[in-house]
């Protein structure tokens, strides 16, 4: 009895440290994979079309999805919020909630969901796929680094491309709240945008971009990583792209809290 006892425990053990190895192991991998594809992006040389493509593929072809996501969460922001604060005769601080809201959070989050959904996953199927058929290796054979061709220009893109987005995306959902509380619930224009103006500070946008920043970079990475390190086939393609757009996600949320905790704290 004693010695099935010790036994499960020796298992218990040995697959908590099986699992708390493999993990060491992947953050090690993933870290080097960082430290590379960052390197790469100051080094020359650099690919000046390849970066401008890969703008155009995550910040303007991202455009439509992201100005409809911010329009209807502003309008919905005023919707819920008028219903809230009506019960404590609050009203005129809805304009304030709105701005704030869309400009620190709703904004640079939403923004990065949608780009990760729909630029993350592209960049993990498109470079796996490059993988499963053996163009990287092809590259290699050429003397051209896989990084410096595929992951920099996406990096810097990102980069870049996320900032603008969010800002897009600010005015965007600022305006969709502005139209629900001035044509749907019958403020007066003039009030509700000096409101919006008198308690919009500069770090409250600046908050929004540096995420936005970091986002993007969050997206680049794991898209390409899970991409650039997946298995052979189409199921190998498949779980790369589920696995960048979960990871990023996550890392999204989880950057967001850090990043208001060190402008807010």
């Amino acid at each position: 009895m004693i010695s099935n006892i010790t036994l499960t425990i020796s298992k218990f053990l040995a697959a908590i440290g099986r699992f708390t190895l493999s993990n060491i192991e992947k953050l090690g991998v993933i870290s080097i994979f960082i430290a590379r594809a960052v390197k790469h992006c100051f080094l020359p040389p650099f690919y000046p079309r390849l970066i401008l493509r890969q703008f155009l593929r995550i910040g303007y072809f991202s455009l439509p999805v992201v100005g409809l996501t911010a329009i209807f969460s502003g309008a919905v922001l005023a919707l819920q919020s008028y219903s809230g604060f009506s019960r404590f005769n609050a009203e005129s601080t809805i304009a304030t909630v709105v701005v704030l809201s869309i400009t620190r959070e709703l904004g640079p989050v939403l923004a990065g969901l949608m780009v990760a959904g729909r630029v993350g996953a592209s960049m993990a199927a498109e470079i796996a796929t490059m993988r499963v058929t053996e163009q990287i290796d092809a590259l290699k054979t050429l003397s051209t680094n896989p990084f410096k061709y595929l992951v920099a220009p996406r990096i810097i893109a990102a980069v870049f491309s996320l900032p603008l987005l969010v800002l897009v995306a600010d005015i965007i959902g600022v305006m969709g709240g502005y139209l629900v509380s001035v044509h749907s619930l019958g403020f007066s224009p003039g009030p509700y945008i000096n409101s919006t103006i008198k308690f919009l500070e500069i770090v409250d946008v600046v908050s929004g971009l540096v995420k936005a920043a970091f986002f993007g970079f969050i997206i680049a990475i794991m898209g390409c990583y899970f991409g650039y390190n997946s298995n052979r086939g189409a199921e190998g393609v498949g779980i790369a792209t589920t696995n960048a757009v979960v990871s990023s996600s996550i890392m999204i949320l989880l950057l967001n809290y850090v990043i208001t905790g060190w402008f807010f704290s």
